[in-house]
């Protein structure tokens, strides 16, 4: 590790902030001696905020259907070869109860764009929350007007997950079909913060064209953007895209990612995401090693879960399920940390 990297850890670790350059500089000087002197930093920060506690998320993936045709998602509208699946009312709310007795006390609704109306929206929002006036609901549905997030807001949805992908506009439309718009996407993320929501942005790791200036750029927005909650995780190629045959981010590098992150606000909802654990045996507990303190085991339709292919061998069993929430607790704990079950909210 550099003298010059050891001074911005330390310095990002006690002001929260460097110049572009200067996360530029971290990410080109990634090493093993720099990544674990970052992660050491990052475990002190989280833990200056949340002791040992790590917050779990009931993840209800409610459709595979999507309106968007983007390049790396294996749910794009042009993939023929998915399985689609809509869940009905009923189908989420059985969801919900099944995850209330297993003690989740967040339940994030997460689906494919332009399926689901606002008014089931909304109305799926308000029974969940008269049956579980304890719970959080976080909704992951893509970008609307925002009158229709002030309606979700007013049926009481808690949290709003957007990741915005790339912060890069030149980056965005090689990603995406030229209908689909970058400042629409940020202007989402502005109206929900506006609206009062915990906001979740966040960004592909490794994604095709992706740079070391655009990686620097994001923890600039992140930084000056201030969102509640952060998901990363490394770009994983489908079968069935353009991109099929990029190569994938790297656990390592996300890990880093999350590590300068928790840095940057050390009082984020930071989640060691599926993908992490796709990507790497043993990836999740790389990540809450790395400063993320939340994870969200899947509590969809045991039938439907893998038809939810956004990349390539996604986990949907084993401890990525909810149903095996105590076998989730004892890993945590091997490595030193605690599920528990909480709304896990943001502190201030």
């Amino acid at each position: 590790m550099t003298e010059k990297a050891k001074k911005l850890i330390d310095f990002l670790s006690e002001n929260h902030f460097l110049t572009e350059e200067e996360y530029l500089f971290l990410i080109k000087n990634r090493n093993e001696e720099t990544a674990e002197y970052l992660r050491q930093k990052a475990d002190k920060a989280r833990k200056s905020v949340y002791s040992n506690k790590i917050f779990v998320r009931g993840l209800i993936e409610i459709s595979n259907i999507c309106k968007n045709d983007c390049y790396y998602c294996g749910i794009r509208s042009s993939n023929q070869n998915c399985d689609r699946y809509k869940l009905s009312e009923a189908d989420i709310l059985s969801c919900c109860e099944n995850g209330y007795k297993l003690g989740f006390r967040t339940f994030v609704l997460q689906g494919g764009e332009g399926v689901f109306s606002i008014d089931f929206v909304c109305d799926i929002v308000r029974k969940i929350k008269e049956k579980y006036p304890d719970c959080a609901v976080t909704l992951s549905l893509g970008e609307y007007k925002k009158s229709d997030f002030q309606r979700m807001k007013n049926a009481g949805a808690d949290r709003y997950l957007l990741r915005h992908e790339t912060i890069s506009k030149e980056h965005y439309e090689k990603l995406h079909p030229e209908k689909m718009s970058y400042e629409n996407r940020l202007r989402c993320l502005k109206d929900l913060k506006d609206l009062g929501f915990q906001v979740g942005s966040g960004f592909l790791v490794g994604s095709p064209y992706q740079t070391d200036e655009i990686i620097a750029k994001e923890f600039k927005f992140i930084e000056e953007f201030s969102p509640q909650m952060c998901g990363i995780g490394p770009f994983i190629p489908q079968k069935d895209t353009p991109f099929k045959d990029e190569k994938s981010g790297t656990a390592e590098e996300t890990a880093y990612y999350l590590s300068i992150i928790r840095l940057i606000k050390p009082n984020i909802l930071l989640p060691a995401t599926t993908a992490l654990g796709t990507i790497k045996k043993g990836g999740r507990e790389l990540g809450i090693l790395s400063g993320a303190n939340v994870l969200m085991p899947n509590l969809s339709p045991e039938k439907e879960r893998s038809k939810y292919a956004l990349y390539d061998n996604k986990l949907a069993t084993g401890v990525e399920s909810a149903e095996q929430i105590e076998k989730l607790k004892i890993q945590m704990q091997n490595i030193g940390y605690e599920i528990i079950s909480d709304r896990g909210d943001i502190k201030e």
